[in-house]
């Protein structure tokens, strides 16, 4: 039940991502972040479901992201996190399931970055907008 649960909600990240990207081609910012948001939900439920199979293992330095650039760009990082989560698919599917994890956490990093620079764009247009 968990595996196939940890597979759908990976494969449901991965279609999430590929709407949010419709929605930045789009130029519909609602779209964009609400698909975002949906995406790393799931991710967020899978990995819960990973630390549920795999309670003694911790993010290890190898899954460390690189620092975030002072400007994140959207499109690029999105297509960073959905090869991951193709990788991390392949990766479950083979039975390598630290890897797959693994893979998955690092791909939720980078939708982190993604919503903190929505935030920071919110903020900005908050503060434009006051008087």
């Amino acid at each position: 039940m968990k595996l196939e649960n940890i597979l759908e909600n990976i494969t449901s990240a991965i279609n999430q991502l590929e709407e949010a990207m419709k929605g930045l081609v789009e130029k519909n910012e609602k779209e964009l972040t609400s698909f975002v948001w949906r995406a790393a939900a799931d991710l967020e439920y899978a990995l819960f479901l990973f630390s549920l199979m795999h309670q003694e293992e911790s993010p290890g330095a190898s899954w460390k992201l690189n620092p975030p650039a002072k400007q994140v760009e959207v499109g690029p990082t999105l297509m960073m996190a959905q090869d991951l989560l193709k990788e991390a698919k392949g990766s479950f599917e083979a039975e390598n399931f630290h890897e797959a994890h693994k893979k998955t956490w690092m791909a939720w990093g980078h939708l982190l970055r993604v919503h903190e620079f929505f935030e920071k764009m919110q903020r900005k247009e908050v503060k434009g907008s006051s008087p």
